[in-house]
């Protein structure tokens, strides 16, 4: 089969489009025809820095397709299913095998390209607001990133939850985009200080969540921009800033940090977090919900597809196709 692979950490331009081996499908395991490949946060980080699983590497958390064949130990999937599959690595590929625990079948009025996009942003939205954040109807939440898929499933997300919905974004356009996904008022980064701006928007008071995707000196000013016993989530570091957060700075106001890490969750707390991303699909299916894509490219532009993701341009989730 056909993949995009690397054989050492680098930018973009390490990506070889290669024949490899075909992936083996195990006892517990379904072997997937990828149709639509999600590149996500981790797939970025996973390229510049971490340990590469073997040479050559094939990265990719997220993809979805047909099931050409299932493990025989696997009971609940059979060849034919439409599924979409959170993996450690491998879904910038033509095929993949991973467990069959690791998927979920995809709603008959969802499009393929559509499923590939959820698990991740959305199952990582969903615990930053409500299982570690706390978030309920009536308390405000500021989003940073809110153009990007994460930051536009946390609007959505906290808007249908009856939540005041702040974001951040680059560019005045983008922010005026997101406001017909329910976000109360937007802040730009680039010509604005968050802090202050957050400051005027709760009359002095802060916010009682912020969902933080970006590290570095974002997360370490995050805290002046919090109410009393605000929480902030920390679930990224696109920023690639090396500022840190003190956490001394928290004490007075008894606000909280907390992390959030979405294959830690799938795999400690299997059954709630499977079934919170089942249920996100349904509600994407009827429409409740709205999954954005950007741009397309197909698996032999990866470097292009990786460069477009870095550059910020995106509105949304990027996809590639094998």
């Amino acid at each position: 089969m056909k993949a995009a692979v690397y054989y050492e950490n680098g930018s973009p331009n390490v990506f070889r489009y290669e024949t490899v081996d075909e992936p083996a499908c195990g006892p517990d395991d379904v072997l997937i025809e990828i149709r639509a490949i999600s590149i996500e946060g981790g797939d970025l980080i996973n390229r510049e820095i971490r340990p590469l699983v073997r040479i050559p590497h094939i990265v990719g958390y997220q993809c979805a397709g047909i099931v050409k064949a299932i493990g025989e130990n696997v009971r609940d999937r059979q060849p034919g299913d439409r599924v979409v599959a959170v993996l450690s690595w491998g879904s910038h590929a033509q095929r993949v095998a991973t467990p069959a625990a690791d998927t979920w079948l995809i709603p008959d009025s969802l499009d393929m390209t559509i499923a590939a996009a959820v698990p991740v942003a959305w199952g990582t939205a969903h615990e930053c607001l409500f299982g570690a954040g706390d978030l309920v109807s009536g308390q405000s939440v500021l989003i940073h990133s809110g153009a990007g898929a994460l930051g536009l499933a946390a609007i959505q997300l906290a808007h249908r939850a009856g939540a005041i919905v702040y974001a951040t974004a680059s560019d005045d356009a983008r922010l005026s985009r997101l406001k017909s996904y329910g976000m109360t008022a937007g802040i730009n980064y680039v010509t604005n200080d968050f802090v202050k701006e957050v400051a005027a928007l709760t009359d002095g008071r802060g916010v009682d969540l912020i969902l933080d995707s970006v590290a570095g000196s974002t997360l370490a000013r995050g805290v002046q921009a919090l109410a009393y016993r605000g929480r902030i989530i920390t679930v990224g570091v696109s920023g690639r800033n090396q500022d840190k957060l003190d956490p001394v700075s928290l004490w007075r106001g008894n606000q909280s940090l907390h992390g959030v890490f979405f294959p830690t969750l799938l795999d400690s707390e299997h059954v709630r977090t499977h079934a919170n991303v089942q249920s996100l699909l349904e509600r994407v299916a009827t429409g409740e919900l709205k999954v954005v894509i950007d741009k397309k490219f197909p698996l032999q532009e990866a470097q292009a597809a990786h460069a477009y993701v870095m550059s910020r341009q995106a509105f949304g989730r990027v996809i590639m196709y094998p």
